[in-house]
């Protein structure tokens, strides 16, 4: 099938037209009470290149990712229709409806439509879709259309091709617009905004524009130590490296020429340390000619954090600020994302809200739509202050989406800006630990109905008495790669930290026998003090 050429201007219009009826149906979209009366069309496919996406292991049940969407049905009016590349075992969709407060399981069931493309290749989720003329006519005649909206993980020609072939508005960007969620285009972003940021260079194209450009950046700042090359499209850290300048420290400006450090850095390129487990140079540096790339200061420091913030851009130009996180980082070098904390250090909680919202405001001038979240760096510096600088931005929903909009649809409760706190309905505020990335050996070969027999023997799960308990994701991932995604929420930091271990404990003790390694991600990074946040 030949996909259509979103980009001359008659789909364009046709497209920004069916956009702007989500202004009239504004009310009904955002409103999580009574009188919310919608369908939900849910597309998780992950339309990004996919060769980054296979750097991440288990991507293919990332789809998983907007299952928290399934919360929305405990509204009796609203409908839903959710769609994968392969069918999703039936015990995961009932582990989500049974979250539902006072809601009939069978009632919320009859209102939820779950349909596959049965076509588990290297495509992206979308494109599989539009490639099914009979399953575009089956989800359209599910649709009550004047009431649809489409949601998905981020926007490309094929979100939009998919939104004007259902004629359903996309709650999301334009495709035109993700450059703003580029490496280069944040770094434009924070600059128009005020923003401060590493010192580095444009996107480049070529391996010897790229050490151009990092010479360049050593000669405005000649004591650097590192700096960090990003693919400009590259995917939770997943395609950074790092370039050590201290083994080439004597070309160091005064000393040499410029030519002479261009050189030195172009032999170090092959030893660069990338964060990608399996990445090598001969295909990192093919990847600049194809998403171009961007050489970055290294932000050093003894005691560093990564908070983040989220934002959202609604279909009236509004932007709210929706929460706060500390970011759990892995990998070589600190920058693959594993796991967040909610809410982020109040030292500079209040602090990232209000840069977050001057990027908003910018992505907003531009015509961004929907979801945007901004990564930071903070290091603590001698008078005790952080020194926050910004260094990227998601223009789609990303790892903090989901642990937020799960705790928010489970207690309809309210984040509360003057604060940087979520309360409960009750007024408790509330915290958590998320996780896309339990990952250990001796977890593989659970299926998803063995998950639910250890959750329902240790009461794991979420207790919608109490708001308190852990909500499980990615199960599909479990038994391939032994890899699983969670959300514990407590009622203070260090309860959230409590279950979250204790999960962790009982998971353990229930595959003993399995396999006796344990990951790094369990053993090294939660088990902190939450004030202490010594990753």
């Amino acid at each position: 099938m030949q996909i259509l050429n979103v980009s001359n201007l008659e789909q364009i219009d046709d497209f920004q037209l069916l956009q702007a009826s989500l202004r009239d149906r504004w009310q009904s979209i955002e409103s999580y009470g009574e009188n919310s009366d919608v369908d939900i069309l849910v597309v998780p496919s992950l339309s990004i290149d996919q060769r980054e996406l296979k750097k991440i292991e288990g991507y293919e049940h990332y789809e998983e990712r907007l299952l928290f969407s399934l919360i929305r049905l405990w509204n009796p009016r609203n409908r839903l229709i959710y769609i994968t590349s392969v069918p999703l075992h039936p015990s995961i969709i009932d582990y989500y409806l049974q979250l539902l407060p006072g809601i009939p399981f069978s009632h919320a069931r009859n209102r939820l439509l779950l349909l596959s493309t049965y076509d588990s290749s290297l495509k992206p989720l979308s494109q599989k879709i539009l490639e099914r003329p009979r399953l575009l006519h089956r989800i359209r005649q599910a649709l009550r259309l004047d009431k649809s909206f489409m949601i998905c993980y981020n926007s490309t020609p094929l979100e939009v091709e998919l939104s004007l072939k259902l004629n359903v508005p996309l709650y999301a960007a334009a495709p035109e617009l993700q450059i703003w969620g580029t490496k280069s285009g944040s770094r434009q972003i924070f600059a128009e905004s005020g923003v401060p940021h590493p010192d580095g260079s444009s996107r480049v194209m070529s391996v010897a524009d790229l050490a151009e450009a990092a010479a360049d950046l050593w000669e405005r700042q000649p004591t650097l130590k590192r700096m960090v090359i990003k693919l400009n499209e590259g995917i939770s850290g997943e395609g950074n490296a790092m370039l050590d300048l201290r083994a080439i420290a004597d070309l160091a400006p005064p000393h040499g020429s410029h030519t002479q450090r261009v050189a030195a850095i172009s032999d170090c390129f092959p030893k660069l340390r990338f964060q990608a487990k399996q990445e090598t140079w001969e295909n990192f540096s093919g990847r600049i000619a194809e998403l171009g790339a961007i050489v970055e200061a290294f932000v050093e420091g003894e005691i560093k954090r990564s908070p983040s913030v989220q934002g959202r851009i609604t279909p009236l130009g509004e932007v709210d600020i929706l929460s706060t996180h500390d970011q759990i980082l892995g990998g070589p070098d600190g920058q693959v994302y594993l796991g967040c904390r909610f809410p982020a250090d109040e030292a500079y909680r209040l602090q990232i809200q209000q840069l977050g919202l001057k990027i908003g405001k910018k992505l907003a001038e531009k015509g961004a739509l929907e979801r945007y979240g901004v990564d930071f760096i903070a290091v603590l510096q001698e008078d005790g202050q952080w020194d926050l600088q910004a260094i990227e931005i998601n223009l789609r929903k990303g790892g903090t989406t989901h642990p937020f909009m799960t705790l928010k649809l489970l207690t309809n409760g309210r984040y509360e800006p003057s604060t940087g706190l979520f309360y409960s309905q009750q007024g408790r505020p509330k915290y958590y630990i998320a996780t896309d990335n339990l990952q250990k050996d001796r977890y593989q070969g659970l299926l998803p109905n063995d998950l639910m027999d250890i959750i329902a023997h240790h009461r794991l799960h979420f207790d919608t008495g109490t708001e308190t308990g852990t909500v499980f994701h990615l199960m599909g991932c479990l038994s391939q790669f032994g890899k699983l995604g969670l959300t514990s929420i407590g009622d203070s930091p260090q309860q959230a930290e409590d279950i979250y271990n204790n999960v962790v404990k009982v998971l353990d003790e229930e595959t003993y026998s399995n396999d006796s390694n344990f990951s790094y991600f369990s053993e090294r990074v939660f088990p902190i003090a939450w004030d202490g946040f010594s990753y």
